[in-house]
């Protein structure tokens, strides 16, 4: 195989957002397009995505794209751009139904249409009560979309490089002309020139301990434009997801509550009716995840050391939940042997989704600064990029709407630069920072463990860094990443072998994953408010005056700068959340 590929349109990552830009940038008859992935298509973490994607469809009850708007801009804490957030609106329902053509099994109601149940934080007439919104496939719609869409790329000719690590981007004279990448199965550095790279490389939850993403979500592209002196926007806002299993992290879906699941303590009280009298256990992820920190603080955890939550679903008919909701049942009994039809199940908050990521424009533009000046050639789409569409903290189900409409938009956007555009020369030393990285991790001292360093990382983040956060445990921790970086650069691997060196992999994943957590505790030492997932003990009130704006971190030859960009603001002004 060729080590230098030329390609219109180069794809990084192969989950739902990858697959959705490769499929519609691949219907540009002009363009040619590849994915490059780090996994098999299909085992990318899209898969796990459990419980649905909201479209105000209306199939079940009344909705209105207007509704889901205002739903995702409260939920947002008022960070989210509402531009953004209006386009997706009436832009999912389009995406969902194309879905649905192009052979996407959805669970079907009694008429035959697509299946719509409520979910945290969804909304009828402006926060008046729950609506059924979210379009679900049992409790594997992230799987559905998976298969569905790498069978239409298959369809339309895209060709995959899977088992392929992207370790740099080659930007050169302000524009993007592709990525170097280390493929798996040799240990050879390929170049792979591009017209159009779109970035959708999913998340970075692995800096975290208790965890849902899957071990291959180590921030990896993230980081890499982050050393190119392309910025991060909002990082220090991290979703933890209220129902994770106990000690695991694996996620449960806040389906289960869309289907009636209950929330108890210790003394089996419905305490969200104390938090959230509204909407109850159906109130937006932070708020639920918080609600259940402050239990368990307060001595009313479950569990001989009082530290998880119960999730009840025993009230709900066997059949109901043997349906809808069959992986979940099947995590709980195999994972902590609990039968969540006859006993309630043990969880606890789970580190689940980043808001921030790569700034791009609402047509998924990469920029590089607050005043919107966009790096041409480059384009980011799913849970990597930031358009704001999640602000503060992401309503429910606009995980996989982001990755289909986002995803779709860079694809078009994309292709059609390419069209116009001309192949730009690469320099010759274009392999060389990668080629750096490797060998320092090849022969270094190795006097430092790469597992080591991780479990420290993962734990001090999850202490320091997580549901709850004060000036003393974020300055601490930002001291912790600093020697971690230090310590780091002292890492050596003991397997020196080309094939399947993933050994190597996970070295390099582990100083990815460092300068995630670097964004993450420098921007939210900095934010000196609470707004959403950024619950800040020190500074308990939302502060529009003077932080109703996006953060900006840069990675600069000194250390960390941070710096800002205006929200997009619209009809819908910043209000206290009563839920």
């Amino acid at each position: 195989m060729s080590r230098a590929h030329k390609y219109d349109v180069i794809v990084v990552g192969a989950g739902g957002a990858g697959l959705m830009a490769a499929r519609y940038a691949a219907q540009n008859p002009k363009v040619s397009v590849a994915v490059i992935s780090k996994l098999y298509p299909t085992r990318s973490h899209t898969g796990a995505a459990q419980g649905g994607v909201g479209a105000a469809l209306g199939n079940v009850s009344e909705d209105y794209p207007e509704w889901h708007a205002f739903d995702t801009i409260k939920g947002g804490d008022y960070l989210t751009d509402q531009d953004v957030a209006e386009m997706f609106a009436y832009d999912v329902i389009e995406s969902v139904i194309e879905l649905e053509h192009m052979g996407l099994p959805f669970s079907r109601t009694p008429e035959g249409k697509i299946a719509q149940r409520k979910f945290g934080g969804h909304t009828r007439e402006f926060g008046k009560s729950a609506v059924e919104r979210a379009c679900y496939a049992a409790d594997r719609t992230g799987h559905m979309i998976l298969q569905t869409l790498y069978q239409q790329s298959i369809k339309d000719n895209v060709t995959f490089f899977n088992e392929f690590h992207v370790l740099d981007i080659l930007l050169i004279g302000g524009e993007c002309r592709g990525v170097i990448a280390y493929e798996l199965a040799t240990g050879e550095i390929h170049t792979f020139q591009a017209k159009s790279t779109i970035v959708a490389s999913g998340g970075n939850g692995r800096m975290f301990k208790i965890t849902s993403n899957a071990h291959a979500l180590t921030g990896d592209l993230q980081s890499v434009v982050y050393r190119r002196g392309i910025p991060i926007e909002d990082p220090e806002f991290y979703q933890f997801h209220p129902t994770g299993l106990y000690k695991i992290g694996v996620l449960l879906t806040e389906g289960a509550r869309g289907e009636g699941g209950i929330l108890r303590n210790k003394d089996g009280e419905r305490f969200m009716e104390r938090y959230a009298p509204t909407i109850k256990d159906l109130a937006p992820r932070d708020m639920v995840s918080r609600s259940m920190y402050l239990e368990i603080r307060e001595g009313r955890g479950a569990g001989p050391d009082s530290d998880y939550i119960l999730l009840d679903l025993t009230h709900i008919d066997a059949h109901i939940i043997e349906e809808r909701l069959p992986d979940i049942t099947e995590f709980a009994r195999i994972y902590l042997g609990v039968d969540p039809i006859k006993e309630p199940v043990p969880i606890q908050p789970t580190a689940h989704y980043a808001m921030g990521g790569i700034p791009t424009t609402i047509d998924t533009e990469v920029i590089m600064d607050g005043q919107n000046t966009i790096i041409p050639g480059l384009y980011a789409a799913g849970e990597v990029a930031c358009a704001s569409l999640h602000g503060a903290n992401r309503l429910g189900t606009n995980s996989l709407g982001d990755l289909i409409v986002f995803g779709r938009r860079a694809g078009r956007f994309a292709s059609k630069y390419a069209e116009s555009a001309e192949f730009a020369d690469i320099p010759k030393d274009a392999q060389d920072f990668t080629k750096n990285l490797l060998d320092k991790a090849l022969n270094g001292s190795g006097t430092e463990k790469v597992a080591t360093i991780r479990k420290e990382l993962q734990a001090s983040m999850m202490d320091n860094a997580s549901v709850f956060r004060t000036e003393e445990f974020l300055t601490k921790q930002i001291k912790i990443v600093k020697e971690l970086q230090n310590r780091y650069k002292q890492i050596g691997v003991e397997d020196k072998g080309k094939q399947y060196n993933t050994e190597l992999m996970e070295a390099i994943e582990l100083g990815f994953l460092i300068d995630n957590a670097e964004q993450l505790v420098y921007a939210a030492e900095n934010r000196k408010e609470s707004r959403g997932a950024h619950s800040h003990e020190n500074h308990k009130e939302r502060d529009d005056a003077n932080w109703l704006k996006h953060t900006l971190v840069y990675k600069e030859e000194k250390g960390v700068r941070i710096d800002y960009k205006p929200v997009t603001l619209g009809k819908y002004e910043p209000k206290p959340r009563v839920y």
